[in-house]
């Protein structure tokens, strides 16, 4: 699927994409008619088979809706069992972006989107991560991987990144 152009949308508007990277094929058609009744219309999604796993499938939808429709996404998919997806919602006028990343194992983690795709991390956020490392003796690192969700992109990148054509490689650790 191609990517949206990264032009805000008009005022009022919200858009983002949908990724399901691994749904076990038995529950494909409730993803369609959960992500239908969010957006309101019929989605009849492109399924492919998901590598990583191989019981399981993969798609993505772009989405446009009203602002919010990213969290509307996630509350109605996180209900289907052993699903394991990401929502993201772009910025709009007025409005940071969203990222939503789901495992059954991990469960939701979100982070707020700024207008150039970082992820944003409030005050209050960090002097509550300084204080309980400060408290219970734990590494302030990982408290701040857990904000920046860390452990999710670790967990997820295995299946975004695999495809029939191409090796699995992971890389943890960039120099």
């Amino acid at each position: 699927m191609s990517m949206l152009p990264p032009t805000l949308p008009a005022s009022g508007r919200s858009r983002g994409v949908v990724f399901l990277h691994a749904v076990p094929r038995a529950l494909s058609p409730h993803v369609d008619w959960a992500l239908s009744s969010v957006l309101d219309t019929e989605v009849r999604l492109s399924w492919q088979a998901q590598p990583v796993a191989r019981a399981m499938l993969r798609s993505e939808l772009p989405w446009s809706g009203r602002p919010g429709t990213g969290s509307r996404l996630v509350s109605a998919l996180k209900t289907i069992p052993d699903l394991v997806f990401e929502v993201t919602e772009d910025p709009s006028p007025g409005r940071e972006g969203g990222r939503y990343a789901f495992t059954p194992t991990l469960g939701l983690h979100r982070a707020i989107i700024g207008v150039h795709g970082d992820i944003l991390v409030s005050e209050d956020r960090l002097r509550a991560a300084v204080a309980g490392a400060a408290a219970t003796g734990a590494d302030l690192s990982d408290g701040i991987a857990y904000l920046l969700g860390t452990s999710w992109d670790v967990e997820l990148e295995p299946y975004r990144v695999a495809t029939e054509d191409s090796p699995v490689r992971v890389l943890h650790h960039v120099v």
